[in-house]
């Protein structure tokens, strides 16, 4: 049954295509970010499969030659955004910025394709390209057996808490002047300070100094996080380009080493005197200590402990409309700062996908309809505060478009 809601996720995702990728939204990001772009063709294979395969193919065109698959692609000029082309200064023939995000794209090409089987061949031609981005992540970011960010940004989850014990050594005095955009678009309240601001800034210039050198960034740079939710969706975006490359008939190129390789080395991230999986700082060994969004993804990778389902559930009940983005019982918890509360579609999306999968389908479900429940309350918004429901952030948002159309609207 075709809803009113329906068809207006379908226009937001329309009205945000650019030709050939979409924006996050219009104003607040008006360029291609890499996860944004994944859910964006997830969604577009609900009614139009084809462009969704042209979301990936887009973005995968814009693959550096050591294959890192950049986290925003400057297609356009646009001077309302900042930091822009110029600040990262990558030198790409079409202008990126100099680090990465979350790999989740194999993982929504495998159910693209599974809605889309006949599309054997284009899925054939992403195998190779997103193979070096996962050869790409194990050369460049995992560290120590796990899965690293050298930015914040890198993570998609820009200030939460696992980043501020190293950021804590990042310098940021020194970035200059500079006039944020973010802030002429969404209330300041719900956004990054401007003491972490600076700091994200620090290392933008850090990996510009140094000519962009991936492995350099990790091996010297200011910060280094192992972090539990890129972590957890990399091992998955393994398992899930292997099932692609079967499906697709062609060979895989080594994903399901990477995944065993992965799930080795998980135990760096297990903080055993807490019991959950936490973000840990490379540069001094210590965990962040807060049960954190990165934790919640753990059945995605078949990585679930019997702590973390009641972590999970004391979560969900002490918030009005799960799943919050980090533990509402601490006292620190913000439920309408960006990644320090609010409660996140896509991400619920993400999350549900592993419960589901590891038979824990009543949390899943309620996922679910927490989630209807948000978008048919207050749009379709980048993020929501998970006590009362106030839609916060951008708004037409595509990543909760598609969340609607693949997920949260299909009620059972």
């Amino acid at each position: 049954m075709v809803t009113d809601l329906d068809a207006r996720a379908r226009a937001i995702l329309t009205g945000n295509d650019r030709g050939g990728y979409t924006v996050p939204t219009a104003g607040l990001y008006p360029f291609q970010w890499n996860w944004d772009s994944a859910f964006a063709a997830w969604g577009f294979s609900t009614f139009d499969p084809d462009r969704a395969w042209t979301e990936l193919e887009t973005l995968l065109a814009h693959q550096w030659p050591d294959g890192m698959v950049p986290h925003i692609v400057f297609h356009r000029d646009d001077r309302g955004y900042f930091p822009g082309p110029d600040v990262w200064d990558t030198g790409r023939p079409v202008p990126t910025s100099g680090i990465t995000q979350p790999p989740v794209a194999a993982t929504m090409a495998r159910m693209i394709l599974a809605a889309d089987p006949g599309q054997a061949g284009r899925a054939a031609a992403l195998v190779p390209k997103l193979a070096a981005w996962h050869r790409w992540w194990m050369r460049a970011r995992v560290r120590e057996g796990v899965a690293c960010v050298v930015h914040p940004w890198e993570s998609g989850r820009d200030n939460a808490f696992d980043w501020d014990g190293g950021m804590a050594n990042v310098d940021g005095s020194e970035v200059g002047t500079y006039q944020r955009r973010d802030t002429g678009h969404v209330d300041a309240s719900m956004r990054p300070t401007k003491a972490e601001y600076d700091r994200y800034l620090a290392l933008v210039q850090w990996g510009r100094a140094h000519g962009w050198d991936q492995v350099r960034m990790a091996d010297e740079g200011p910060l280094l996080v192992a972090d539990p939710g890129t972590c957890f969706i990399l091992i998955r975006a393994c398992d899930d380009l292997a099932a692609l490359a079967a499906a697709a008939g062609v060979s895989d190129e080594g994903a399901g080493d990477m995944a065993h390789e992965l799930r080795a080395g998980l135990g760096g991230i297990w903080n055993a005197e807490a019991g959950f999986w936490d973000a840990r700082d490379l540069r001094t060994g210590a965990f962040s200590g807060i049960l954190s969004a990165g934790a919640w993804l753990c059945w995605l990778a078949g990585a679930g402990r019997p702590e973390m389902a009641s972590h999970l559930a004391r979560a969900m009940d002490n918030v009005r409309y799960a799943l919050p983005t980090v533990d509402p019982t601490l006292p620190t918890f913000e439920a309408r700062r960006y990644w320090r509360g609010p409660a996140w579609p896509f991400y619920n999306a993400l999350a549900a996908l592993g419960l589901r999968d590891a038979g824990l389908g009543a949390e899943a479900e309620r996922l679910r309809a927490d989630t209807e429940a948000l978008i048919r309350g207050g749009g379709f918004y980048e993020y929501f505060d998970p006590t009362d429901g106030t839609p916060c952030g951008g708004k037409d948002f595509t990543w909760t478009a598609a969340i609607w159309l693949t997920w949260a609207g299909r009620g059972a």
